[in-house]
């Protein structure tokens, strides 16, 4: 993945090169040109003002790929090459405890937190670059209702087993997952301490076993919106400033509904993104940090999905009804946030948001943190209560 980056940077430069010189030939070819009113300005008004009018011509970068073959991404809006917008992203099962040990976390492009049984919470993130890995994870096991939201996207469920819960849609013939309880790719470390939340895989046998399955790493036809999230233009982010009721959100605090993780959000006005941090029971508060390379987690949108849910049996396990209904929510981008409601209507259909006057929300191009809330469950935003409807 450095490696890429690296030769995105390169291409950019090259790219920029390029355009500079085509602008140069056009500056010689100028001769006269239209002045607001009517005006004629010959050459040399034109020559004395060339950086003025160099400015103002200026092209956008941002709706400008910045190499030959780059496509905006369809889970970010980010760029990205035409073959990893093309290839079906992974949803990856990961603990969210103090003796995780997370690698490879921080490139998530979605990131899911919810409860599991006991009030712990598990994340799933969804890559869509995974062509890289070295140490990906920690892998732990599943719940049925993140399998829904791994349909939306279409991507290969990767995760370590699952209670007899998760049978009934892994036995499906449409659900393509990695499964660590049969594979031989993954791999427990003996650096995390821990006997339980040490299970890893990298790239390579990722592949061995979606070759094993014989999965198409093609998107199939008709098993995710080609258009999930809607994104507003870089070059006119959506600030929010269209709805009279947004509130200010420069700490989105999820503590209340998640007792264990105490995770929270604080909007970073640097570079415009929520930066993550943890309390985890029993170690010490701080920024979430990806142990691969020490960044910490940063999103630029922050979804929070009330959902119905129900406690299944004695042992705590739980049910979230993820679609066909139509619940209240909220949505953070630029340090404001606005009431939402979302709905998913099929397995492997999107889920949406809308906004109170029903039209779909914009989100902003970057990664998004998707904060699934048990309805009737609070979480404070700048310290004020915030309560499902």
């Amino acid at each position: 993945m450095i490696r890429m980056k690296r030769l995105q940077v390169m291409l950019l430069a090259a790219f920029s090169s390029a355009l500079l010189m085509a602008g140069c030939g056009k500056k010689e070819e100028a001769q006269t040109a239209p002045a607001p009113g009517g005006q004629v300005i010959d050459e040399s008004d034109a020559a004395q003002n060339t950086d003025t009018a160099d400015d103002a011509a200026e092209p956008d970068d941002t709706d400008t790929p910045p190499a030959e073959g780059m496509v905006r991404s369809r889970i970010t809006n980010e760029w990205v090459t035409e073959e990893v917008n093309n290839t079906r992203p992974i949803a990856v099962m990961i603990p969210n405890t103090r003796s995780a040990a997370q690698y490879g976390i921080s490139d998530a492009d979605v990131l899911y937190e919810c409860n599991v049984e006991g009030s712990i919470t598990r994340l799933m993130a969804v890559f869509q670059d995974w062509s890289d890995y070295e140490r990906l994870g920690n892998v732990r096991s599943c719940r049925d209702y993140y399998i829904y939201w791994a349909y939306e996207w279409d991507a290969f469920l990767v995760h370590f087993g699952g209670p007899f819960y998760i049978d009934e849609l892994t036995d499906r013939a449409d659900t393509q997952d990695i499964d660590g309880l049969s594979s031989s790719n993954f791999w427990r470390a003996n650096d995390t301490g821990s006997s339980t939340d040490n299970a890893y895989v990298t790239t390579k046998g990722l592949l061995a076993d979606i070759n094993k399955h014989g999965y198409s790493t093609e998107y199939r036809d008709g098993y995710a919106d080609a258009q999930h999230y809607q994104f507003a233009s870089e070059s006119e982010p959506n600030m929010l400033t269209q709805y009279s009721d947004a509130i200010d959100a420069g700490k989105i605090d999820m503590s209340p509904t998640y007792p264990v993780t105490n995770c929270y959000f604080i909007y970073n006005e640097d570079t415009g993104l929520y930066d993550r941090y943890q309390h985890l029971s029993g170690a010490a508060d701080g920024p979430h940090i990806d142990k691969a390379d020490g960044s910490q987690l940063s999103f630029k949108n922050v979804l929070v999905q009330n959902t119905y849910y129900e406690v299944r049996d004695d042992n705590g396990y739980l049910i979230f009804q993820c679609h066909d209904t139509t619940k209240d929510g909220w949505f953070f981008t630029n340090g404001k946030g606005i009431h939402v409601n979302w709905k998913k209507t099929s397995d492997y259909g999107a889920t949406r948001y809308y906004d109170d006057d029903g039209n779909e929300i914009e989100l902003n191009t970057g990664k998004t943190m998707v904060c699934i809330v048990e309805a009737g469950d609070s979480f404070l935003v700048d310290g004020e209560k915030i309560t499902s409807k």
